[in-house]
């Protein structure tokens, strides 16, 4: 605040406030000017030379794309060999030659220079943070560029003070520890060839700065992430991820809203990235090791025709395609045919004929939703309609609608082309398009539309009827050789149709549980207790269907759960599997909940081991589950525990990770590789039963309030249960660890391998953890079992940085975003 001494406290400062933030458009100057005194000032890189960072993760230095007449200074990973750029200083500006390229401090400045024929051209130039009054020639010389292991350039002064910073002016990408405030924004490369900043960008939106938007233009947002809500995003569910980042945004809702994530592992940090590509969607990627290649785990928006104004100018959109969404009609070409194959869709479509538009038809595109700048409105016949266009060489195209004889003539671009299912375009209508003569045939006379029109609607019931028919007989064989056979060959799955599965669970009435892949109901076959998960979002055909079933319905083992059949019809797709009566183990983990003796803890803990190493190592094929909690191992009658929905990951053929994303009560299980993006083997497995291992033992759940309410003690640090857990355990202090329901009547020996062999399971590394089938040998004491080494990343999650913001740990202590409360379900996920 000002003083109030001085009639005007702030003026000064203001000036240099304003003077530091125009820097950031300076960093994206278009005019090139000359240098005031370009021998005064020693060059920090020039040429080929670059500056790495202390490990050797980034690197500044000069760079080109695909044209070697176009010079960037910028900074990209040194360990990755495909060249990923986080930050690029003279985006518009780029330099002509290498050899004549230099960085340097020019007085308060940072300048890029391009010196040729003893001419010195500045192309970029950023203001840096020192006081001007007290800046001399010399003054440059008593400051030291530094290139930081998180990817930030920064200046600092003699005294060790930051004076000017990359991340303070971010080009596409946000890394971790970049901080996004009021007035920055990130803005997308024109196209994967061209850092010149493109159509889309983001930033906090104004005017509250309480969440996130992605723009185009600067000026229409198509995408934001809901509200903060202390912890996470309301509309990125994603945020509860709790391995990963720690995010965290200061002030929202203020102007001085700051917004944020870091890393929170203490081990190697892989290296990540959040980037706005030149499709206009938000991409987080982390670098995969093993297969030397970026791996995406989330982006926004999913689908590319959401993006605004994708593919420009009549460019049509298709989700489908996924490398190249847009395309040009018929009578249409690329206005850029280079930025088109770059993937700068932006230009738009344009004629593909330059000949008089007087002698213009109409093309016929269907349905489609659109963005028109302007819109007149008339009525009559459709010939009037396209007379009335064609007379005006501004008409684009045209919607008519015969039944009420009304027509409406677009002027300008169209923009946002795509399907009628598409919730972009403001209108929505079956359009016609203006192209020149003879694309397509001839133009079509009003007489000639009606006696084609009537044809075509004959033919159009015809062949609906023929094709009725043919699809009704084929279900009649169809059902007739179901009804015949009863069972699908090669397995003993019985088929069932929709009809029977609907009057067995009497109509889906009693549902048992939901979860990622579907609802579990109880029902009734043939006076038998059955459990009928209906999926919700199944993958592939009916072959591909009935394929996956058949593996999953050859696999028979005393600790699974066995499916008994299933229904594939139309868009039904239903499996039946053998109920239990006993329900799923998390039922015995509630708080008041139902209690466990140990034995019966014990033969729980051995058996799913044994189904789990079944899957991994004596099936045929390898079955990865991806979905280990006590959720999905039920208890039969006798209280032995049965593994469900194995080979759902597989047979739903969906991508894993966006579906734990939206998954309840899986985030406590998931193991750290998911998150980093390498591939997924079998030891993802061991992790999610280690996790489980540990809520066995303790019969309580492994995210929980404190009991106190937060405020401190050991009851306070054991909210996260499995790092507290772990400790206890490596410490040989079991007993702290085992549930107190029990009394301490327990085999002290069975639960010291118990709680060894959980602590094992749960290790960061993959290479550290167990088979499953070494799990069985080490819980029946047939193989011996060290103490391990308490995980560190889990002890990282619960250290003095805390999870709050993560979509972690809340300022009372709780995990937010993580629900475990669900229905007791049958085989439920």
């Amino acid at each position: 605040m000002a003083s109030s001494s001085s009639p005007h406290p702030i003026s000064y400062k203001f000036i240099i406030f304003l003077l530091i933030s125009t820097s950031l458009h300076l960093l994206a100057s278009t005019q090139s000017k000359s240098c005031t005194n370009p021998t005064s000032s020693k060059p920090i890189i020039s040429g080929n030379s670059t500056i790495l960072s202390e490990n050797k993760t980034f690197v500044l230095g000069f760079f080109h794309t695909n044209d070697e007449s176009k010079w960037y200074l910028g900074i990209w990973y040194a360990t990755v060999p495909t060249p990923t750029y986080v930050w690029v200083a003279n985006r518009q500006t780029p330099l002509t030659s290498l050899s004549t390229s230099s960085f340097q401090i020019d007085g308060a400045k940072l300048t890029v220079t391009e010196n040729q024929d003893s001419r010195c051209d500045v192309v970029w130039e950023s203001i840096i943070d020192i006081n001007i009054e007290n800046n001399n020639n010399n003054e440059d010389n008593k400051m030291d560029v530094k290139l930081l292991e998180d990817g930030d350039l920064v200046v600092v002064d003699s005294g060790g003070v930051v004076v000017w910073r990359s991340f303070d002016f971010p080009a596409d990408t946000f890394l971790p520890g970049m901080n996004l405030t009021v007035g920055q924004t990130l803005t997308c490369w024109k196209s994967d060839n061209d850092p010149a900043p493109g159509k889309y960008s983001l930033r906090l939106k104004p005017p509250d700065y309480g969440e996130v938007e992605l723009l185009f233009n600067e000026s229409r947002t198509y995408w934001s992430s809901g509200n903060w809500t202390g912890n996470i995003f309301s509309g990125v569910p994603e945020m509860t991820l709790p391995y990963i980042y720690r995010f965290y945004f200061t002030n929202p809702f203020t102007e001085t809203a700051t917004f944020g994530f870091t890393e929170i592992t203490s081990q190697q940090k892989p290296l990540t990235r959040f980037n706005i590509d030149s499709s206009g969607q938000i991409k987080q990627y982390t670098w995969s090791p093993q297969t030397e290649n970026w791996n995406m785990f989330w982006n926004q928006p999913e689908n590319p025709c959401r993006v605004y104004g994708l593919c420009g100018n009549f460019g049509f959109c298709n989700a489908k395609s996924v490398l190249n969404p847009c395309k040009c009609f018929d009578g249409f070409r690329a206005l850029d045919g280079t930025g088109w194959d770059a993937g700068d869709y932006s230009g738009g479509c344009v004629r593909d004929s330059d000949k008089n538009c007087e002698n213009d038809r109409f093309n016929d595109i269907g349905d489609v939703t659109f963005d028109q700048e302007k819109v007149e409105s008339s009525s009559g016949s459709r010939t009037d309609c396209e007379r009335k266009c064609l007379s005006n060489c501004s008409c684009v195209a045209l919607s008519y609608k015969p039944k009420t004889n009304s027509c409406k003539n677009y002027f300008g671009q169209v923009l946002n082309l795509g399907n009628s299912s598409s919730d972009l375009g403001i209108i929505q209508d079956s359009l016609s398009i203006r192209v020149p003569r003879g694309v397509n045939g001839k133009k079509i006379g009003a007489k000639t539309v009606v006696v084609i029109s009537i044809v075509s609607c004959f033919v159009a019931v015809l062949l609906m009827v023929i094709v009725g028919f043919v699809v009704l007989r084929k279900k009649t064989l169809m059902r007739k050789k179901l009804e015949e056979e009863s069972v699908f060959p090669v397995t003993n799955l019985k088929v069932f149709t929709y009809k029977e599965l609907h009057a067995a669970t009497n109509g889906f009435s009693e549902q048992l549980g939901h979860g990622g892949f579907g609802a579990v109901f109880s029902g009734n076959v043939d006076s038998t207790m059955v459990a009928v998960k209906r999926l919700e979002r199944p993958g592939g055909g009916e072959k591909e269907f009935r394929a996956e079933v058949c593996t999953i319905g050859n696999i028979q083992h005393v600790n699974l759960v066995r499916l008994r059949g299933f229904c594939s019809e139309e868009s039904h797709r239903l499996l039946v599997y053998d109920y239990m009566p006993n329900g799923p183990l998390s039922v015995y983990l509630k708080t008041g909940g139902r209690n466990l003796d140990w034995d019966a803890r014990f033969r729980i803990a051995v058996g799913t081991a044994r189904g789990i190493a079944y899957l991994h190592e004596e099936c045929r094929n390898c079955i990865i589950h991806c979905d280990i909690k006590p959720e999905n191992i039920l208890l039969d009658q006798d209280f032995s525990a049965k593994v469900s929905d194995f080979g759902l990951a597989k047979l739903i053929g969906r991508d894993f990770s966006r579906v734990l994303a939206t998954m309840r009560g899986t985030w406590g299980y998931v193991a750290p590789e998911w998150i980093s993006g390498v591939a997924i083997t079998t030891k993802a497995d061991v992790y999610s039963y280690g996790m489980t291992l540990l809520e066995l033992l303790g019969g309580r759940r492994n995210v929980e309030g404190p009991p106190d309410g937060g405020n401190g003690g050991e009851s306070n640090e054991k909210w996260f249960f499995p790092p507290w857990a772990a400790r206890r355990i490596t410490e040989g202090d079991v007993a702290a660890v085992v549930d107190e329901r029990l009394g301490g009547e327990y085999n002290m020996e069975e639960v010291v391998r118990v709680g060894l062999v959980a602590v094992w399971c749960i290790q960061d590394e993959e290479v550290a953890r167990p088979t499953m089938g070494m799990v069985v040998k080490m819980l029946e004491g047939v193989v011996a079992v060290e103490v391990p080494p308490p995980p560190k990343l889990l002890q990282a999650l619960v250290s003095g940085e805390s999870f709050r913001g993560v979509g972690g740990h809340s300022q009372n202590g709780t995990l937010t975003g993580v629900s475990y409360e669900s229905k007791d379900s049958q085989p439920a996920d």
